[in-house]
């Protein structure tokens, strides 16, 4: 076979849901066919590796199902009965019913939906220029990072930490709750390289063996929603055999006699009874922190995504501050640099243009929302209209039963915007067809690293294919809204962000395809104290102090929550009926539902399943690769049992959105899932759902 050959090789950004943001480097074949794509070499982060989905990004940009003309339904909603339409004649129609919808029922019957398909803003979050603009129900962004970032603003004061390349400059790393192998391979990049070249241990903290773990020095494999005891329990120790930095915590953080006696009773052999862990690994974890003065502590999002996520984190994010491991370098804690960009979106978001105070409409309770909940609907009116971008609700949100039979209603116009027949554009009443990351310009944040990076467009669209940005444009133009933002190339809007944000300009930002946003290495650490008014890192978080940081809503009453960091058991209970704690966990060949249409990640992942401890499976007479039903109160999944002996017994863990096609029934593993939001203040909690299961009644 002849080798193809490459016309030039271009700088680019990988575009989805990860904190790494890659840095690509993408050999371009032709003006419309991309060959390799590598991880840049040139970028510090990236360091030449990605992961195996965005290296075979050619399946998914030459892929022959890829959407390339608009369509109109012509059969009941998920019949897959679509007419090619213009695109004169699709936007005609959206704007004239919504301008329809908006006179008999008022603009918050219209509700623009999106998440983070494309991590590109101006794409990705374009579409609040018009929602603000035409005062449409607003959208609560809570499904990835409701519960993580209030948790870990709850100790620091501000989403930010010490730079992840300084992982390679630890002596131990403590990966928790986030299977890097699978979901942020470059973490593992710099975590190799500190155990290389220093002999630094490797923690890996999770509720089954997973790739990750399998790197590990010491792997901690707990019940699912426990972190937060396992937290205060290795505080509890580090406190009682003099391994804190009491002189670094009279400093720096609001450490006092109360919160050393609510750690009295936070013994090892308490925590060995509700995580399940022994004494031993407890004890042993608590010693290696201690006496490692630089330990760089990666908090994933994983052990959040459940009912008690916020406090967990906050928890696991007080040992670093127990231990002073923030004055070293290499040491101290990092989830996300999401609050330190600086960017002005204000024009790119029509901030400026709001109408009114529509209400906000949590995007994790999409299913109660379009099912008539009066409570998640804030005691409004229905949701009429809805325009879909760059997520995939009849797969990714919880609750899938109510979100599918929302999504079905005939009285719903649903407009969805995408690259492929997704679960959700089946049931569109107009499917319009989206550019892929090569095919527009934007620029990214990555929050797991410091840079702010530019992706050109590089290679002609296929077909009819317009970007998300056209299309919000060609709205506003339809439904008369003259401010000209509306008028603006993505190219201009990326220039004037840059510009409004204090960025250099453009054209230099191109030369080397980024922005540095690194913070010096004090301020990183927290060096000269953390970023509450009084620069100390608390112990007792003030949760209201963090809902006026972010504009979060609050979903409980302030004084349910715990004083101090703490173990809070209020995770969906297991009973006679349910005896099960089920997790979603992310699989390596998917990313949410992007991917698995492509054939290698199929490949990578195989047919639908769920592992098994054998224990569990020879008690219930579970064979491996016989079909298993699993069930709760929101309903019931038919999936492959896959017996594992690297995790908990009564825990059961299923990698991977499939397509919900790819299920008997059709039915995808969020039909088991909970919307209802996470206290304080929302989030969705997948990793955090009891069920029962049984031998299927076919094989």
């Amino acid at each position: 076979m002849n080798k193809p050959v490459v016309l030039r090789t271009v700088h680019s950004v990988c575009p989805h849901d990860c904190p790494s943001a890659c840095a690509l480097d993408v050999d371009i074949l032709d003006d419309r066919t991309i060959g390799r794509v590598r991880g840049a070499q040139d970028d510090p982060y990236t360091a030449g590796v990605i992961c195996e989905k965005v290296a075979r990004y050619a399946e998914r940009v030459h892929h022959p199902d890829r959407l390339t003309q608009p369509m109109r339904r012509t059969g009941p909603k998920g019949s897959g009965q679509f007419a090619p339409i213009s695109w004169d004649d699709a936007l005609d129609e959206i704007a004239a019913r919504f301008s329809q919808i908006e006179a008999e029922h008022g603009a918050e019957a219209i509700w623009p939906y999106y998440y983070a398909g494309t991590m590109g803003h101006v794409q990705r979050d374009g579409i609040d220029r018009l929602r603000a603009a035409k005062g449409y129900s607003r959208q609560y962004d809570t499904i990835c990072t409701g519960t993580a970032w209030p948790g870990y603003i709850a100790g620091t004061g501000m989403l930010g930490g010490v730079n992840p390349e300084q992982m390679a400059e630890s002596d131990c790393v403590v990966i928790w709750g986030t299977n890097a192998v699978h979901t942020q391979v470059n973490v593992m990049t710099h975590t190799m390289r500190a155990r290389k070249e220093r002999g630094a241990k490797v923690v890996v903290i999770d509720i089954y063996q997973t790739a990750t773990m399998a790197q590990a020095d010491l792997g901690l494999i707990l019940r699912p929603g426990t972190d937060g005891a396992l937290a205060v329990a290795v505080m509890h120790i580090l406190l009682l055999d003099g391994l804190a930095d009491r002189e670094y915590m009279e400093k720096y953080t609001d450490f006092g006699p109360d919160f050393e006696a609510h750690l009295a009773g936070k013994t090892p052999q308490w925590a060995a009874e509700i995580t399940g862990l022994t004494v031993a690994e407890i004890t042993e974890f608590a010693h290696l922190v201690g006496t490692t003065p630089r330990s760089y502590f990666r908090l994933g999002y994983g052990f959040t995504r459940q009912r008690n996520g916020a406090t967990a984190m906050h928890a696991a994010l007080c040992i670093p501050a127990m231990t002073g491991a923030w004055q070293h370098r290499g040491g101290g804690a990092f989830h996300s640099n999401s609050g330190t960009w600086a960017l002005d979106k204000s024009r790119l978001t029509g901030t400026t243009l709001q109408k009114g105070e529509p209400r906000w409409l949590d995007m994790s309770e999409i299913g109660p929302i379009l099912t008539g909940d009066a409570r998640a609907l804030k005691q409004g009116g229905p949701v009429k209209a809805m325009i879909v971008q760059n997520t995939n609700p009849a797969s990714v949100a919880p609750e899938q039963t109510l979100v599918r039979h929302g999504l079905a209603r005939e009285d719903l116009f649903l407009v969805v915007h995408e690259q492929f027949m997704t679960e959700t554009a089946e049931l569109a009443d107009i499917v319009l067809p989206a550019t892929m990351f090569l095919e527009h310009n934007d620029y990214y944040t990555r929050g797991g690293h410091t840079r702010v990076l530019y992706g050109p467009a590089v290679i002609t669209r296929p077909g009819e294919t317009r970007s998300n940005h056209e299309v919000i444009n060609a709205l506003a133009s339809r439904l008369a809204l003259t401010d000209p933002s509306f008028g603006a190339t993505d190219r201009e809007v990326v220039a004037d962000t840059f510009r409004r944000s204090g960025y250099p300009a453009l054209e230099e930002v191109e030369k080397t395809g980024f922005v540095d946003r690194e913070r010096p290495d004090a301020v990183a650490r927290f060096a000269n104290g953390f970023a509450w008014p009084d620069s100390r890192f608390r112990f007792e978080p003030d949760w209201q102090a963090v809902a006026d940081k972010k504009g979060y809503l609050w979903t409980c009453d302030p004084a349910e929550l715990p004083r101090f960091a703490d173990h809070w058991a209020i995770n969906e209970p297991t009973d006679a009926e349910h005896p099960f704690r089920l997790a979603t966990s992310p699989a390596r060949g998917f990313l949410n539902s992007t991917f698995n249409e492509t054939p290698g990640s199929q490949k990578r992942e195989g047919p639908p399943a769920v592992f098994i401890h054998p224990e569990d499976a020879a008690r219930l007479g579970i064979d491996d690769g016989q079909f298993v039903t699993i069930g709760n109160r929101r309903g019931t999944v038919d999936l492959t049992a896959r017996i594992r002996p690297g995790l908990p017994t009564g825990v059961l863990i299923a990698e991977g959105l499939h397509q919900n096609r790819a299920h008997r029934g059709g039915r995808g593993i969020n039909t088991l899932t909970s919307a209802s939001p996470a206290k304080p203040f929302g989030g969705a909690t997948f990793h955090d759902a009891a069920v029962w299961i049984s031998k299927a009644d076919i094989q």
